[in-house]
């Protein structure tokens, strides 16, 4: 079955960096858009970075253009996340997904989720 499992977060002061990184199995990775998203307690589910499953096609929410970057690693089946000057508004829970590559929008199953903390 297909299972996605996110890792690499953690707490860090603002201005700091992370990478997390989304670890798949159960389907053919190389062939599927990926997408990263997130949730902070009190709001819903939104979208942060998507990435074509070439890799050479990536999307990024407003609030984190610039800051992160999304990629992948076709051979080993990972999606990852890299976060630079992180914010406070940056906090939440974050997930992988595969996505429509049309529209981006996830489908499917999630996995647990990381957690990230951005204190000021």
């Amino acid at each position: 079955q297909v299972q996605l499992v996110e890792s690499g977060g953690g707490e860090v002061q603002a201005g700091g960096s992370l990478t997390l990184s989304c670890t798949a199995s159960g389907f053919f990775f190389p062939a599927d858009c990926m997408g990263w998203f997130r949730q902070a307690p009190g709001k819903e589910r939104e979208g942060v970075a998507g990435i074509s499953n070439s890799g050479r096609s990536t999307n990024y929410a407003a609030s984190v253009k610039g800051r992160f970057t999304i990629s992948r690693d076709n051979v080993r089946g990972i999606l990852f996340l890299t976060m630079n000057s992180l914010k406070p508004d940056d906090t939440a829970t974050y997930y992988c997904a595969r996505v429509y590559c049309a529209n981006w929008r996830a489908f499917g199953a999630w996995g647990q989720g990381t957690q990230v903390t951005v204190s000021s």
